[in-house]
């Protein structure tokens, strides 16, 4: 038993060091260069996730986008350059924010539009709303209310 324990040791560890040598550290030639790049990384979505920017999904394309956007800004593209790259090969979905185009309009405006005809829906029905008409009272009711009423005054009475 003892030897088993020590097989899965040795052979968690050298997995481990499997992982650890498959992630190459970006080195970067200064910090405007790494803060540009986590900027650039934070405003496209991953394709995979697609609720995570490439900055914080651990899926294999993430990495593999995150490599993508690395060496084309070693490669001198500009921001714009990588984006359109991106957009070209992934199409709009890769972008958080998304430009607002034909395809893109129902996307920017549906929530506005809801939100507009909920509010206008909401005002239509207060203003249809009516109050409820006054039943009036039978001969019966009426009498039973008023002796109601009596009994009330005289139990004030006797208490004062």
């Amino acid at each position: 038993m003892r030897w088993a324990r020590h097989a899965l040791l040795v052979v968690l560890l050298a997995a481990s060091g499997i992982a650890a040598a498959a992630v190459e550290p970006l080195e970067f030639r200064d910090a405007a260069e790494e803060a540009r790049y986590k900027a650039l990384i934070g405003e496209l979505r991953c394709l995979v996730c697609q609720n995570q920017s490439l900055a914080d999904s651990n899926a294999d394309l993430a990495g593999d986008l995150r490599h993508e956007v690395f060496n084309k800004m070693r490669s001198g593209a500009s921001d714009k350059e990588i984006i359109d790259f991106l957009v070209a090969r992934y199409s709009d979905f890769v972008l958080y924010r998304p430009p607002v185009k034909s395809t893109t309009f129902v996307l920017w405006f549906l929530p506005f539009g809801l939100i507009a005809g909920g509010g206008a829906l909401l005002i239509y029905v207060i203003r249809r709303r009516r109050p409820a008409a006054e039943a009036p009272l039978s001969d019966a009711e009426r009498a039973r209310a008023q002796t109601l009423l009596d009994s009330t005054k005289s139990q004030d009475r006797s208490h004062s």
